[in-house]
């Protein structure tokens, strides 16, 4: 029958210090499970036998950990972390990979650098969520790995992007269609957005959905910046806007996978 002690941590404000937990008691054998409500800065910690040993590696901390309430009896541990982000991340995964298609073929049709932008980084969220769902349930060091292919693969997708912004302002191109690039990028933005809503059932902290949510994040400006490359398009009658609302947006791509790769 496993034991469950709460932890008051004033310390612990964002998911580095809930990161930072976590490792410290990944070697602690008698802890089963973990429980962190980064708002009341809280953590509750099922685990073996007293609660001595769990106590003294929180206090280790430094975030002024303490324990309230005293330790109770379960009859059974709470559904892990990972059977809750299992649904939030597949349905995620749906979203951004049917938002690379639709965004990618207008883009197509309109001649638009930003949507194609913006596609490519959907692509690149749509393979995140794909590698977030192969890690839950993996070890500590295999959700670290899996977050850090991720974090490669979007600074491939964003040089390749910044290539062929180059070769579009060498080569010329059409001016975009205005009103496919508003609508597009603003069913996509709304996506992004309930995107984030359902990563939040996820729980962030873990390597691979801090990853995730990081990502989407970035998604929500890069939807903002192509309609406003689209009004600057209508007022001046020139393609340069959409090709330098592209470039920016790959600049943003390569600087989320620099972030994740210092996770």
């Amino acid at each position: 029958m496993p034991n469950k002690t709460t932890f008051a941590v004033p310390g612990m404000d964002c998911p580095s210090e809930e990161q930072a937990i976590r490792m410290r008691l990944a070697d602690e054998t008698s802890v089963q499970q973990l429980r962190f409500d980064l708002d009341a800065r809280q953590v509750e910690i099922w685990h073996e036998g007293e609660a001595g040993p769990v106590v003294a590696a929180m206090q280790t901390l430094g975030m002024g950990a303490r324990a309230v309430g005293g330790t109770e009896s379960e009859a059974a541990l709470p559904e892990t972390e990972e059977a809750r982000q299992r649904g939030p991340l597949a349905i995620a995964l749906g979203i951004n990979a049917a938002f690379f298609v639709g965004e990618l073929t207008a883009g197509l049709i309109a001649s638009s650098m930003g949507l194609v932008a913006d596609s490519l980084d959907m692509l690149a969220d749509a393979l995140v969520y794909a590698l977030s769902l192969a890690a839950v349930g993996s070890t500590a060091l295999r959700k670290k790995q899996l977050a850090r292919s991720s974090g490669y693969l979007q600074l491939g997708l964003a040089l390749f992007g910044l290539i062929e912004v180059v070769r579009r302002f060498v080569m010329g191109d059409d001016l975009p269609g205005v009103t496919v690039m508003i609508v597009v990028a603003t069913l996509a933005l709304v996506g992004n957005v309930v995107t984030l809503l359902i990563l939040r059932k996820a729980g962030r902290g873990e390597a691979h959905v801090e990853a995730s949510w990081i990502f989407t994040s970035n998604d929500i400006k890069v939807n903002g910046l192509v309609i406003a490359s689209a009004l600057v398009v209508w007022a001046t009658g020139a393609a340069w806007p959409d090709l330098l609302a592209g470039a920016f947006i790959f600049a943003i791509v390569a600087n989320g996978a620099r972030r994740i790769l210092k996770l």
